[in-house]
């Protein structure tokens, strides 16, 4: 079963990672179906949302970091307005 991981990660973490070199996205509040091709990795900056799966419904916040597995597919309700940056793979 595919399933979403958050964690609120250290400093230290977020440095190795190197997430102050991945692409910036930003989205208004809306509702939106969405399906992985790929894993993503991606640490919200600001914002809220609701992610929807078949088995379960995460809440995502400023300070996540998150993985979304390939071949996930979701609903995405964003509640305040998304920061976040990403990588794929």
């Amino acid at each position: 079963m595919v399933q979403i991981k958050v964690e609120k990660p250290a400093k230290e973490k977020l440095e190795m990672l190197r997430v102050n070199e991945w692409s910036l996205w930003e989205c208004d509040p809306s509702t939106f179906d969405w399906e992985y091709s790929d894993d993503e990795t991606c640490y919200i900056l600001e914002g809220k949302v609701k992610v929807k799966t078949f088995t379960e419904e995460i809440e995502i916040n400023k300070g996540d970091l998150v993985l979304f597995p390939k071949g996930l597919r979701c609903t995405w309700n964003v509640i305040e307005k998304i920061r976040k940056v990403y990588k794929f793979g």
